[in-house]
This record gives structure tokens, sequence and C-alpha cells, in this order.
């Protein structure tokens, strides 16, 4: 069973995979927001490049790349954890 099966809206009947899925969906968006917000700061931190650096401009881009790191990382180990336990659960081992 796939991370793409996980994400479905089909209720799932087992708990665990139930949870799994919660898990998959909450880090897809936590990665969508994160990278989302990380594209704001590259193209805040252009058109300062283009206008002169000024206030605004700084500020948009550590305040995007602060919030992005702080709702991407989360989100990329839940992904890992979500793709280890259904790895597992087929019988693949463990990343050792």
């Amino acid at each position: 069973m796939g991370v793409s099966t996980l994400v479905s809206d089909a209720p799932l009947s087992d708990p665990v995979e139930a949870r799994r899925a919660s898990a998959a969906r909450f880090a897809a968006m936590g990665k969508r927001v994160g990278y989302s917000l990380f594209l704001v700061a590259v193209v805040a931190f252009v058109a300062g490049a283009i206008a002169g650096f000024s206030a605004p401009y700084v500020t948009v881009v550590v305040a995007s790349i602060a919030v992005g790191s702080l709702v991407l990382a989360p989100a990329i180990v839940i992904g890992y954890g979500v793709k280890a336990a259904e790895r597992e659960e087929r019988g693949g081992g463990s990343f050792h």
C-alpha cells in the first residue's frame, strides 16, 4: 500500500492505516506549505535585489525561511516515517 493509496479519501477500517493516512496527508500538506514559503523567500530575495533590499523585503525573506523551516522539517520527518512504516509492513526491512 503506497502513500498515494493512503492519501485517498476512502475510509480505512484499520485504525493504524487510518492514522498513517492522516500522517501522510499532514506530511504532504506540510511539504507543500514549507516549499511554497521557500519559493516566496526566493521571489522576495530576487525582488529585493532588484529594488535595493529595503526592510520589507528582508523581513519577508527571513520570515518565509524561518516559518518554512519550522513547517518543513517535521513534515519531512513524518513523511519518511510513513514510508518506513509502509516498507516495514511489506517486509522490506529498515534503512540499515
